[in-house]
């Protein structure tokens, strides 16, 4: 038995168009006995709406198939949150929705988090960049949720996390405390844990080389590059983070 965890948009999908051969791949993997798990760094959908989207193109899909990064910043916060602590946060509501399910307490003052949680936001502004600037140098541990500087979508792409992680390091002039969300192993041990199987038996398949390609060989998974998303097979051979596989499209998969 192997198990495979799917990176999303750019792997399954692009926008709203199913990868052609998607939903047959993934169904030959689950009736040949192997697990599936989906696993996002997109922070700005839940993942109900993630099982709903996925099952609506074709491909069914329950909650618990799905795992994403804002589930993985409310299960470590559960782990390192000492009592009374709380946590500023930059991000949609449904990030917002997660942590609080997850009974993290959330406070929009800058002067009096022990945490900042940063994530995707699309109504970022100067007045966001200054209120998070503030937590961060009066000592809060910055987190955040991943470390995508783009999302891509059928007609391009569109700036991700790592855009205001790079706002608030140019105002610091220090890196953030910690990516909870893939490349992290923290991220990793989330996906394996929930297939129940040992890294070695796992594929992390996914477009980007920085985190799918990076956290699959630095975990000791199987990685599996698909050129339908950000990285190219001429970025592969120039990475650092090179690829076990690399197929046209995860309508390859089960071939490996």
């Amino acid at each position: 038995m192997r198990g495979f965890i799917f990176d999303l948009d750019g792997t399954v999908y692009l926008g709203d168009r199913l990868i052609e051969g998607a939903a047959e791949a993934i169904r030959t993997l689950r009736a040949r006995s192997d697990k599936v798990v989906f696993l996002s760094n997109k922070p700005i959908a839940t993942r109900q709406s993630y099982a709903e989207k996925l099952t609506n193109m074709g491909i069914p899909t329950t909650v618990d198939d799905v795992l994403n990064s804002s589930l993985i910043t409310a299960r470590y916060l559960q782990r390192v949150l000492q009592p009374g602590e709380r946590v500023l946060v930059i991000g949609e509501q449904p990030i917002r929705d997660e942590l609080a399910a997850h009974g993290i307490v959330m406070s929009d003052d800058p002067y009096d988090v022990q945490y900042v949680v940063l994530s995707w936001d699309r109504r970022f502004s100067y007045e966001t960049l200054n209120t998070l600037y503030q937590a961060a140098v009066r000592g809060a541990k910055v987190i955040a949720t991943n470390p995508d500087r783009t999302c891509p979508l059928e007609d391009g792409q569109i700036p991700d996390t790592g855009a205001f992680i790079g706002a608030l390091e140019g105002a610091t002039g220090r890196p953030i405390d910690l990516v909870v969300g893939k490349p992290s192993p923290i991220a990793a041990e989330e996906a394996v844990r929930h297939l129940g199987l040992d890294y070695a038996s796992c594929y992390m398949v996914g477009d980007r080389l920085e985190t799918d390609i990076k956290m699959g060989n630095d975990t000791g998974m199987n990685s599996v590059l698909v050129l339908t998303g950000i990285s190219t097979r001429e970025m592969a051979e120039r990475s650092e983070y090179r690829p076990r596989y690399i197929l046209n499209s995860i309508k390859e998969i089960v071939n490996i």
